[in-house]
């Protein structure tokens, strides 16, 4: 208790607790509720109106917004404060389980396109958790007290952990780049590594240079050999494995 007091509660941290709470249970019991739809167990199905099937980032939007600006009216103390919290995570956690479909504005829930889904609740957990902990975005918690009083040094500090995320980013090296927003120095290793093939970067940059250009593509290939199965594990033991191609159907269940 006297972490949460120390850590949580007294630097205003317990609705950011309470959002990725209700966040993670709220994808946790969304994936277990489709999964036993997919399987025709249980009590559940799909809901429709009007003969439309409304998927679950409908009301998920409606939460966030509901959420946000409670949030932002609430301040950070007080139990409207937390109920906020609580809304907004759970609006979140209902969006982000169906990324996949507004990125692609198709029902992918059940494809392999359908992972990126889990992605990005992970990635988005995985952020907020290190806010939580006690990282600054931009490693602006880095510097100490005499520097926070220099707004010349803080603002270059900025300057130069956002250019190491965003040549990360541009390198294609996207998961690297927006955790190196919270943790400056993956930013930076991302940043002076070689480049994606198929990345901006890599079209701009290694276009002359044929043994920069085939360097790439062996990495990419042992990255890929490597750790490309276990992720497709990990994402189909959270998430779900995606249907058969020859089974699979146009509306998810």
């Amino acid at each position: 208790m006297g972490w949460l007091e120390r850590n949580i509660i007294e630097p205003g941290k317990l609705p950011l607790l309470l959002a990725l709470v209700a966040f993670v249970a709220t994808f946790l019991i969304t994936r277990l509720i489709t999964r036993l739809i997919r399987a025709g167990k249980g009590p559940f199905g799909n809901v429709s109106s009007g003969g439309v099937h409304v998927h679950h980032v409908v009301p998920g939007v409606i939460l966030t917004i509901i959420g946000g600006f409670g949030a932002v009216a609430g301040g950070q103390h007080g139990f409207g404060s937390y109920l906020a919290a609580v809304l907004f995570g759970i609006g979140a956690g209902l969006v982000l389980d169906e990324f996949a479909l507004v990125l692609h504005l198709a029902d992918v829930y059940w494809t392999p396109d359908g992972r990126k889904s889990v992605e990005m609740v992970v990635l988005t957990a995985s952020l907020v958790g290190l806010l939580l902990i006690g990282f600054s975005p931009l490693g602006v918690d880095d510097l100490n007290d005499d520097q926070q009083q220099n707004r010349a040094v803080v603002l270059v500090n900025i300057l130069v952990n956002f250019a190491f995320a965003l040549i990360a980013l541009f390198k294609g090296k996207i998961r690297l780049a927006v955790v190196g927003v919270i943790i400056p120095f993956i930013a930076l290793v991302a940043a002076v590594r070689l480049a994606t093939p198929t990345s901006p970067w890599a079209k701009r940059f290694y276009r002359n240079r044929p043994r920069a250009r085939a360097r790439s593509t062996l990495r990419s290939y042992h990255h890929d050999r490597r750790w490309a199965a276990p992720s497709r594990a990990f994402h189909d033991w959270l998430g779900g494995a995606p249907d058969p191609e020859p089974a699979r159907s146009l509306e998810r269940r």
